[in-house]
């Protein structure tokens, strides 16, 4: 049988070796077109290149290790057994029990040293995507065998825990360098073509607008990865609210939900539309200066537009939870009425069913399978989620979604 049996852990340090990697990513993003930097969907990117640059743990599939007893030539020099073979020349015919160990990740990272590490590191055989272990038995018997072999398994199981320690740190670290360099290659092009990554919709907050809205008082007569594809066509910036507008318009709307669920004699026998219009009541007086007749207006029974230049700037649906099936085709809907990138959008949920922590459970775990989902971006609150999505006809086009859910029992 052709092996070599070698030390591992003993090669290149993992220090060197990951600032490698990251020279290499660094790399790949400084040759991709200029153009396809400008214009492919930041997340998707990043998530593909991610992807490709984590690192896997690794595992010795303990369940899987076999043995086999071969014949092998050994040196008589290393003969130990008998006084009388030593320092005599030539080679003998000894048994000996190869052990082979199934690893799980890549077993060519075996080779490399670990930050914690010892100067006597095991020696193996690498073989496709085995490690295999050789117990010389000089005329000694299995349970010579078995004590090797669980020493192996101390000492090896040992050095990948170090390494897998080295492995999490790096695939920790992956993702924000990843990050760095696409955005910081991104905005030297974009300063160097003297080009913005997005117009900022004419939209501010109206100084006369009141910090706090009153709360009527109740009527007492009566809730797997591939590289993005992209177009070498020339990037255009598209317009776009301000991450601090959009958060002060999501605000607004928590603050007005969150009034719904301390309020419920007020709000509980109100419909979709009437509790819509209780947000477009409080966004309208603080804002001045979109396109439209009205900065914030309505399409349909429960949206809430803002418009610029005839497309859709910010939109909000407003819905009762029905359902995962019915939530999911609430933002097939939302969806569909964008055609910018980076457009900003909320779904906002009325949630009467009684367990609202299992209905908001659900909503967490339904919207991530989404087709059009990217990625997670935290949240405000328990039920102010925020999420990268894109757009269904072209994926290189990532918008921002909010998920607002609100709890409001009917009170009879």
């Amino acid at each position: 049988m052709d092996y070599y049996v070698e030390t591992l852990f003993n090669s290149i340090s993992f220090f060197d070796y990951s600032r490698g990697l990251f020279r290499e990513l660094e790399d790949e993003i400084n040759r991709e077109d200029e153009n396809y930097i400008l214009n492919v969907g930041q997340e998707k990117y990043i998530e593909y290149l991610s992807d490709k640059y984590k690192l896997k743990l690794i595992e010795i599939l303990e369940e899987g290790i076999t043995q086999e007893v071969v014949e092998e030539s050994v040196s008589n020099q290393h003969m130990t057994m008998s006084p009388l073979s030593r320092g005599v020349s030539g080679v003998s015919k000894q048994e000996a029990v190869l052990f082979y160990f199934p690893v799980s990740g890549d077993i060519d990272l075996l080779k490399i040293q670990p930050s914690t590490f010892t100067f006597s590191p095991p020696r193996a055989a690498i073989k496709e995507n085995e490690l295999i272990h050789k117990v010389i038995l000089f005329n000694r018997g299995s349970e010579y065998a078995l004590q090797q072999l669980n020493i192996f398994k101390t000492n090896i199981n040992q050095m990948i825990t170090y390494l897998n320690t080295d492995i999490i740190q790096y695939n920790e670290t992956v993702v924000s360098k990843i990050r760095n360099f696409f955005i910081g290659r991104k905005n030297k092009i974009l300063k160097r073509q003297n080009l913005a990554t997005s117009i900022n919709i004419p939209l501010k907050k109206r100084d006369s607008a009141p910090k706090t809205f009153a709360i009527p008082t109740p009527n007492m007569r009566r809730k797997i990865t591939i590289k993005p594809r992209v177009g070498l066509q020339p990037f255009e910036p598209d317009p776009t609210l301000d991450e601090n507008t959009y958060n002060d318009i999501l605000r607004i709307i928590n603050d007005m939900g969150k009034a719904f669920e301390r309020n419920p004699s007020v709000y509980s026998n109100k419909g979709e539309e009437d509790l819509r219009d209780h947000f477009l009541m409080q966004l309208e007086p603080n804002y001045e200066g979109s396109a439209t007749g009205e900065t914030f207006n309505k399409k349909g029974k429960t949206d809430i537009l803002l418009r610029h230049d005839g497309n859709n700037a910010f939109v909000g649906e407003c819905k009762f939870w029905k359902g995962e099936k019915s939530f999911l085709s609430t933002i097939d809907q939302l969806l569909g009425y964008l055609t910018w990138r980076d457009s900003k959008t909320a779904v906002i949920m009325f949630v009467k069913n009684r367990d609202f922590t299992q209905t908001l459970n659900v909503a967490k775990s339904a919207i991530k399978n989404h087709k059009n989902f990217v990625r997670f971006n935290g949240g405000q609150d328990e039920t102010w989620l925020n999420y990268t999505f894109n757009l269904p006809e072209d994926t290189n086009k990532e918008i921002q979604l909010a998920l607002m859910m609100y709890h409001t029992v009917d009170v009879n």
